[in-house]
């Protein structure tokens, strides 16, 4: 079997690839949505805006699923956000 030589430029190109990814997984800001705290329902962005009276709080990380989210936090601190090449202390 004759084995084939990969050309340097496709070995440059998918180390770039796994380089991005590793960073990006890493210092990326956690998803925020505005959510109504007692109901966990997502609300329009200006309901969290600090000059309105809205009653929306930022919710960061999770999922959204029928208007109303789960698995993240009110605590933008306690989110962690995982990934590949991410240390188990929080990330970037």
């Amino acid at each position: 079997m004759a084995r084939r030589r990969l050309r340097s430029s496709t070995v440059v190109l998918g180390g770039m690839g796994v380089l991005a990814t590793a960073i990006t997984s890493c210092g990326a800001e956690p998803d925020r949505r505005c959510v109504d705290p007692v109901t966990r329902e997502v609300l329009p962005s200006y309901e969290c805006d600090d000059r309105s009276s809205g009653s929306g709080t930022y919710y960061y990380g999770g999922s959204k699923s029928d208007g109303r989210v789960s698995g993240g936090s009110f605590d933008r601190a306690a989110v962690e956000r995982g990934g590949f090449g991410c240390s188990g202390s929080g990330g970037g």
